[in-house]
């Protein structure tokens, strides 16, 4: 169950990576279209939606960032807090129910940005603490046992030189 817990704070970091990539590469085609002179409006927005041409190739991008970070990583974060109960690292809960929580808000401020553009801001802020937070968890050791560890290698250590 440790490693379960540690392997999905790196997959958890590892998405918010893909959800900036996705979000950038996609923006980016957005503003290449417009600068050729298309137009982002709501009939275009209902015909790729429908089904129709793409208006540019990056359109693929949104769907990504969507599914993502409205579905996978949010799923992800609760598994993390149920593998956290068995985990048995001091602090495992906590830290998963940090990492979980601010998914969380992510995904109430990505669905509230329409309403509100301003928590764009916010959206892209606690991302970053979504990706601090998973790389906590994915990086987390408990220390007794890394104390453990240590002693005993360096007693390894210290028979292995009386041997030579």
């Amino acid at each position: 169950m440790r490693k379960a817990y540690n392997v999905l704070g790196w997959i958890i970091a590892g998405l918010v990576m893909l959800q900036a990539a996705s979000i950038a590469w996609g923006v980016g085609g957005e503003n290449k279209f417009i600068e050729e002179g298309g137009v982002v409006d709501k009939a275009l927005i209902e015909a790729a939606q429908a089904g129709g041409e793409p208006p540019f190739p990056e359109v693929f991008a949104f769907p990504i960032h969507g599914i993502n970070g409205g579905m996978i990583i949010p799923v992800l974060g609760l598994v993390l807090v149920g593998v956290s109960f068995g985990a048995r690292f001091t602090h495992a809960r906590r830290r998963a129910g940090v990492v979980f929580t601010f998914i969380f808000v992510q995904v109430m401020l990505g669905y509230s940005i329409g309403d509100l553009p301003a928590l764009g801001f916010l959206h892209g802020l606690n991302a970053l603490l979504v990706f601090a937070s998973a790389l906590a968890v994915a990086r987390h050791r408990d220390p007794a046992t890394t104390q453990a560890r240590s002693t005993s290698d360096a007693g390894t250590d210290s028979m292995t030189s009386v041997a030579n």
